[in-house]
């Protein structure tokens, strides 16, 4: 062997053994939550509903639920249609139609078993959702903040509140419904 290929070995091996403990340390070091940025609704929006709802069942069956996109049909009265295109990860998109509306919502932030948010355009409405799923001593307190902005909130504020308190009212009321009935 020539002097110059035992360097080169050497060399490409010594770099990979740094790379593998990089990893090692990366990936033992504890995730810091403290850390973490979370993602949330426009605080600025012309419309903010936040809404909560106990739920009897335990935190897994209602993140099942809650996150099984392409089954809410079978259990949201208002949901006509839901299709997901990818997994529950950030930057999977899913198309739905709620109260006849057709809607393209990107997935913002999965925290799994406690918090998901996606948001997206409709019909000029710019709307950002966030759900977080607390555990109790009896099941759950899933909350919900949905905020709206854009020409057709600034034209009704008061109606487009309305709508959206109506709107997530019978989403949680379906939702205790689904996850105590699968309890």
């Amino acid at each position: 062997m020539n002097r110059s290929f035992k360097f080169k070995t050497f060399t490409m091996s010594f770099l990979l053994l740094i790379i593998i403990l990089m990893g090692g340390v990366i990936l033992a070091n504890p995730f810091n939550d403290s850390k973490r940025t979370t993602v949330d609704v426009d605080r600025n929006a012309q419309v903010i509903v936040d809404l909560s709802i106990e739920i009897n069942a335990p935190q897994e069956t209602v993140w099942r639920i809650q996150t099984g996109i392409d089954q809410w049909p079978t259990w949201q009265k208002n949901v006509s249609e839901a299709r997901l295109s990818g997994p529950i990860a950030v930057g999977s998109t899913f198309q739905w139609e709620t109260h006849g509306l057709p809607v393209v919502s990107t997935i913002r932030e999965v925290d799994p078993m406690r918090r998901i948010v996606w948001g997206g355009p409709a019909q000029g409405i710019e709307g950002v959702h966030v759900w977080t799923i607390t555990p109790t001593p009896n099941g759950v307190v899933v909350h919900t903040t949905e905020s709206w902005d854009g020409p057709p909130v600034a034209a009704d504020p008061e109606g487009m509140r309305a709508a959206l308190t109506s709107s997530l009212n019978a989403w949680l009321a379906d939702l205790k419904t689904a996850a105590e009935a699968a309890n």
